[in-house]
């Protein structure tokens, strides 16, 4: 599970993804569960097909959620429980996508025994779009409207690089840990998957080659 990334400068956003601002707020640079961050998605009040950019928290708020703090985890949803989790059913069938504009992603390797963070980039040095979706949730004390999204991840058991992300489960096989990794969506797949109908997008959710990862032990914070 992802729990630590950096989110890239406004303008590079704006160059890759053409999605406008729709609110002034600032962002976070090095984004964990609960920060602001910025996530792109298909513009609510739009008559056709737009994108727009927009600042949540990092942690997704479902709809039934009585307050703001949630008491379990909503930055990570596993992409094969999208339709059944009741956290993300929702947002899934309604179309919620969105992408999640990343200069790089962290992971824990433990290879050695211990927890060693690797820093994940693309090969190209270009910004990550990764596979996220959003829900807006209305606090019912004061109607106030708060936005939030949750990163996609897809089983990386027989990923040759990811699957030595994270701390093995002794009491698994190697080949049923559940290891898991992101979902990177293409700069040509960025309207489908904003935009397409559910089974379209759902295409799009698969693993990356391990080529499209450059990684290797973090020695700087940012």
């Amino acid at each position: 599970m992802c729990t630590r990334y950096i989110s890239p400068e406004a303008g590079d956003i704006e160059r890759l993804w053409h999605a406008g601002a729709r609110t002034p707020s600032r962002w976070a640079r090095e984004m964990f569960p609960g920060y602001q961050g910025a996530f792109i998605r298909s513009a609510r009040d739009a008559t056709q097909a737009q994108r727009e950019l927009v600042v949540g928290q990092w942690a997704l708020i479902p709809w039934f959620a009585k307050e703001r703090k949630l008491k379990f985890p909503t930055c990570n949803a596993r992409s094969e429980e999208l339709s059944e989790k009741a956290s993300y059913k929702q947002p899934w069938a309604r179309g919620q996508r969105c992408i999640i504009p990343a200069a790089s992603f962290f992971e824990p390797c433990w290879q050695t025994g211990k927890h060693m963070p690797w820093r994940f980039r693309q090969p190209s040095g270009e910004p990550w779009g990764l596979a996220g979706l959003w829900n807006t949730w209305t606090d019912r004390e004061t109607g106030e409207l708060v936005e939030s999204y949750t990163m996609l991840t897809i089983n990386a058991d027989a990923h040759p690089l990811m699957s030595r992300m994270h701390r093995p489960d002794p009491k698994r096989p190697p080949h049923l840990q559940d290891k898991r990794s992101v979902v990177p969506i293409a700069l040509v797949d960025v309207d489908t998957w904003l935009f397409a109908p559910v089974v379209e997008a759902a295409k799009l959710m698969r693993l990356a080659p391990d080529d499209a990862f450059e990684g290797s032990p973090a020695t700087e914070l940012v």
